[in-house]
């Protein structure tokens, strides 16, 4: 799990440079960032989501398993929603991401009120098997550093390519330029239910649910692990449907 304790966030907020996603990635701008916030549970934890209506998120089922109270905040004008409810796929398995098996680690989450304006939610991608080779981009609130809390809450952007034998299940990216034998950009500590997206618009192909460091190590800068909704496409569009939040088919 790649969540973070938000105790220091305030603090962070103010002193800290503006970063996130780990190594040397921009700011997320224009329509990569008007669709992201926080997801914060009743600990401190923080990971990312992704506004697909105006009182609907979607992230990892792993930030959202635990019995307390959730909220969601949105970083361009520090707003904070309470949660009304949660809806985890029904095919998450706890014990199989621990264990670092693929499992399905897509949940969304009804707020009790809409999103501001400033807030643009994203589409869902056409459902597609992605291709070794092509590029991929994600967006999250995460460490630029793992070990620190530097950049915690402020969100880049990085473009990252697909390696090894993309599946249905699980999708591996990493730096073209680093190619996860040296570090560089990719999901961190906090990035954890981040968005995935197809192409050169806001359609959302993918969460973000682990990293590794260089060389498959323990860490961040060096794969960054997707769940492909190419499965979990059809529950997301149904269960939006049933919080009365619909998203696009």
């Amino acid at each position: 799990m790649i969540s973070v304790r938000l105790a220091i966030l305030t603090i962070l907020l103010l002193v800290a440079p503006a970063l996130a996603v780990t190594g040397d990635a921009p700011p997320a701008t224009g329509w990569v960032a008007r669709p992201i916030v926080m997801v914060i549970d009743g600990r401190g934890d923080l990971c990312t989501g992704t506004a697909l209506a105006r009182d609907l998120v979607l992230t990892a089922a792993h930030c959202v398993t635990l019995p307390v109270a959730y909220r969601v905040r949105t970083y361009q004008n520090d707003a904070t929603i309470d949660v009304r409810s949660v809806a985890r796929h029904p095919g998450f398995n706890m014990a199989n991401y621990a264990a670092s098996r693929a499992t399905a680690d897509v949940a969304l989450i009804k707020l009790a009120t809409p999103l501001p304006d400033i807030i643009v939610p994203a589409g869902l991608a056409a459902a597609r098997r992605v291709a070794a080779g092509e590029t991929l981009t994600i967006a999250g609130f995460g460490v630029t550093r793992n070990g620190t809390a530097n950049g915690l809450g402020i969100p880049r952007m990085a473009t990252l390519a697909v390696t090894g034998k993309p599946g249905s299940l699980q999708v591996r990216l990493q730096d073209p330029v680093t190619l996860n034998k040296r570090a560089g950009l990719g999901g961190c500590v906090g990035d954890s239910g981040a968005p995935v997206f197809d192409g050169v618009g806001p359609l959302v192909i993918g969460v973000v649910s682990w990293s590794t460091a260089p060389n498959d190590e323990e860490g961040c800068g060096g794969l960054t692990g997707v769940t492909p909704l190419i499965n979990y496409r059809q529950w997301i569009v149904d269960t939006a449907t049933k919080f009365g939040s619909p998203v696009a088919p």
